[in-house]
């Protein structure tokens, strides 16, 4: 057993020296590939787009199936964490622990594929690219991921600095919020600084349209329905005092624990930036990006979950709120009828996820590998 742990935690580290973001992971793609051919009982599909792996365990007869999901991704920081194993890819790092999600779900294809003729059914293993950003699990899944067979059940975890390490942190309904990332184009028309009203100043709409965008909340949402809207960045002109710009673009993140808010908010945004477009006679382009759907766990996956984490002696922490974070594990399950999204903790005093200084201890490896594992075959048993 401690060759096994010890050659998951080596490719943890590979990949953790190696990271890819979105959409690019061919590298990470080959390496998991790789691995999975040198497990006998481990059935590897060719990729559905271009850097996913999805791979089957078949037991001894038909029955139900469960599918397992790690996200494979890195994120666009430098990375400061001063580990030995540290990356080698300037600008990027898995400051997410997708690293550490992917070596956990190499473990438990590994784990369950020494003990497929005690199972009756089939267990899918999905390796997803693009979690980051982009939501390429709705693409993944459009493509046919999940079909032949559809799956029962669902299941995914996610490293969670703060929560006490090998703590289970779940709860039903809402685990994380609904959102989508917007970019806003005013496009006007240039001129002198000195003589503004021969210009069509997209600086001053984009300005108009950010100020009017705070009242939405107050104005538009319901009280009781948690909501956020965030302007996280805006540019416009090229610094010169006296010029002003043809364009200026404003972008950020529309969140809230339910989708319909979130449709609520985008019909906002768009109303808002157009009525300031109209009024400035310039134009406004609002693109849409990334929408993720609010990850909801159904009571069933959930009790699941904890009974599996209890017997197993793990602490579960039932959480009284949702995240307002975002991830696209919600298209595996609004695609199947059960399933469980659950937080596993890394330790109470660590960075936070993103952070570039941000790094998963070992330790958690082997935990998550035996929990997810005896959440796949309690769910066959289902």
């Amino acid at each position: 057993m401690d060759d096994f742990i010890d050659d998951i935690c080596q490719f943890r580290k590979l990949l953790h020296r190696n990271p890819e973001i979105a959409g690019k992971e061919h590298f990470t793609c080959a390496a998991i590939r790789e691995k999975l051919s040198e497990i006998p009982g481990v059935r590897v599909m060719p990729p559905f787009l271009d850097t996913d792996t999805v791979a089957f365990i078949d037991g001894v007869a038909p029955g139900r199936n469960v599918t397992l999901r790690a996200d494979i991704d890195a994120l666009p920081v430098q990375e400061k964490s001063g580990v030995e194993f540290a990356s080698e890819i300037p600008g990027m790092m898995h400051a997410c622990g997708h690293d550490v999600h992917t070596a956990i779900l190499l473990g438990c294809a590994k784990k369950l594929a020494a003990e497929k003729n005690d199972f009756k059914g089939s267990i899918r293993l999905v390796f997803q690219p693009g979690e980051e950003c982009i939501a390429m699990a709705k693409d993944l899944i459009s493509a046919g991921a999940l079909t032949s067979p559809e799956p029962d059940f669902v299941a995914a975890l996610h490293v969670e600095p703060g929560l006490p390490l090998g703590h289970i942190g779940v709860r039903s309904g809402a685990m994380a919020s609904a959102c989508l990332h917007y970019r806003v184009i005013f496009s006007g028309k240039g001129g002198h600084g000195s003589a503004p009203h021969k210009s069509r100043s997209p600086v001053m709409a984009a300005v108009a349209a950010v100020n009017e965008l705070q009242y939405v909340i107050n104005t538009r949402i319901d009280p009781q329905r948690a909501a956020l809207l965030s302007v996280c960045s805006i540019s416009g002109g090229n610094n010169s005092e006296n010029v002003i710009p043809k364009e200026c673009t404003f972008a950020g993140t529309l969140r809230a624990l339910d989708n319909d808010t979130v449709n609520d908010l985008r019909d906002a945004l768009n109303e808002v930036c157009n009525a300031v477009a109209s009024a400035h006679r310039l134009t406004c382009e609002i693109k849409v990006s990334g929408y993720y759907p609010a990850v909801i766990n159904p009571e069933s996956g959930v009790e699941l979950a904890v009974d599996v984490a209890e017997k197993n002696h793990l602490t579960v922490k039932k959480l009284s709120e949702s995240a307002m974070s975002s991830e696209d594990f919600s298209y595996f399950l609004m695609n199947s009828p059960d399933g469980v999204f659950v937080r596993l903790g890394i330790g109470e005093n660590l960075p936070p996820l993103h952070n570039p200084e941000f790094i998963v201890p070992e330790e958690v490896i082997p935990l998550g590998i035996d929990y997810m594992s005896k959440i796949a075959l309690a769910a066959l048993n289902k």
